[in-house]
């Protein structure tokens, strides 16, 4: 490919110099040597006129004054009834340039060595080849620096260079190659997002996964528990394959077009039935607390990898009794986590839900990721208390849920 392009850059050289240097050099011979022969032209005329004025005076003519008058000439001047003037030497043959001059009375001859006019003629080709060297080299060197940044694209460098070269054809070119660059840029910062979001997403339920075995395993004498969290970790491998499907439409940009009715009931009290073992090992206990029969508008993926994420960070962090809470403001849901440990330090705040942000050695993306997650679903997650650390995820309230749960009466 890059011998490809290097030979249509050398054929572009060569075009440039035989559409613009060859017919410019015709040009230029020819008017060097039309200039070369109305001067000699213009010369033999004066002369003539000055020796039918001699003649007419009476006068001799001098041809130590011609020589004077027209050095590096040769001179021949015919007058009727006098002797013939002969000045100067003949030049070559092969490089005589003559003109004449006639009148009633008689005619001269005016010649000169055509070498000068040669050397000129061979001065100004050389200025037009180097000219047409330095458009050649103008139009090849920027298609050399456009064919090294599509290559540099191509390796996934996609660092737009904003190269510019006065050329309009080419600066076009150049500006295709930018934006290309920009939207391979993007493209590429989507992906190491996407890998980076996924691997942390995905750390969460294969905790939980874990976990369970673990409880299996511990309970091996216990057939009734064994089949309890046997069926627990089936629910934590399905949670992982939504997790996967979250992301991918996340990645998709397609979320807001799943968002639909949740209960929230049933994935608050998953979650806990998911968690309450680690933090019983830790020797801690969730409390649920608030208001219940609560719907809202989001996705039950979604708000399960932020409660999650929100329990995970608290049995890391935290201490004491989690609480979960639930209420409704008319407008939102709102679920509320908390704990009675030490809390945020007050220099983190709010940058806690910035990316790649941790107080405690963490990889700074779960907070990050779950705020975008609840946004994603029409929602927003909120630090509402830094001491001990409150967490709240605000929801769309599904009233439609609510009036069709009026109309029919309490169950």
């Amino acid at each position: 490919m890059r011998r490809r392009l290097l030979a249509s850059m050398l054929l572009v050289a060569v075009i440039a110099v035989l559409l613009l240097g060859v017919p410019l050099g015709v040009v230029v011979v020819r008017l060097i040597n039309d200039e070369a022969a109305q001067e000699l032209h213009a010369e033999a005329n004066r002369l003539l006129i000055g020796v039918e004025y001699s003649v007419s005076q009476q006068q001799p003519i001098s041809p130590e004054q011609l020589a004077r008058n027209y050095p590096d000439r040769y001179l021949q001047v015919y007058v009727r009834g006098n002797p013939p003037i002969i000045v100067g030497a003949p030049p070559p043959e092969a490089r005589d340039l003559t003109e004449e001059a006639r009148s009633e009375n008689g005619y001269v001859r005016v010649s000169r060595d055509s070498a000068q006019v040669q050397r000129e003629t061979r001065a100004r080709l050389v200025l037009i080849i180097a000219l047409a060297t330095v458009t050649s080299r103008r139009l090849s060197l920027p298609l050399q620096d456009l064919t090294r940044i599509a290559e540099r694209l191509g390796s996934g460098d996609a660092r737009p260079s904003r190269h510019r070269y006065g050329v309009p054809e080419l600066d076009l070119v150049a500006e295709v190659l930018d934006r290309s660059a920009l939207r391979i840029s993007d493209l590429l910062a989507r992906e190491r997002e996407f890998a980076t979001d996924a691997s942390h997403q995905l750390r969460t339920p294969l905790t939980g996964l874990t976990m369970r075995l673990e409880e299996i395993v511990a309970a091996a004498g216990q057939p009734e528990v064994v089949r309890e969290e046997g069926e627990a970790a089936i629910v934590q491998v399905e949670r992982l394959t939504a997790v996967i499907d979250e992301l991918l439409a996340a990645a998709r940009r397609q979320r807001h077009a799943q968002a639909g009715p949740l209960d929230v009931d049933d994935v608050v009290g998953q979650q806990i039935v998911e968690w309450e073992p680690a933090f019983r090992r830790a020797h801690r206990s969730l409390v649920l607390a608030g208001d219940r029969g609560l719907h809202a508008l989001g996705t039950t993926g979604g708000l399960s990898q932020v409660l999650a994420t929100l329990l995970e960070n608290s049995l890391k962090h935290g201490d004491g009794v989690l609480t979960i809470n639930t209420s409704s403001t008319g407008k939102s849901v709102v679920i509320e986590v908390g704990d009675e440990g030490p809390g945020i330090p007050e220099a983190l705040g709010q940058r806690v839900f910035e990316r790649n942000v941790s107080g405690s050695g963490g990889t700074g993306l779960g907070l990050t990721l779950a705020r975008a997650l609840v946004a994603a679903d029409g929602g927003r997650l909120e630090l509402v208390k830094r001491r001990p650390a409150t967490f709240a995820i605000f929801l769309r309230h599904d009233r439609d849920n609510d009036r069709r749960r009026v109309v029919s009466g309490p169950a």
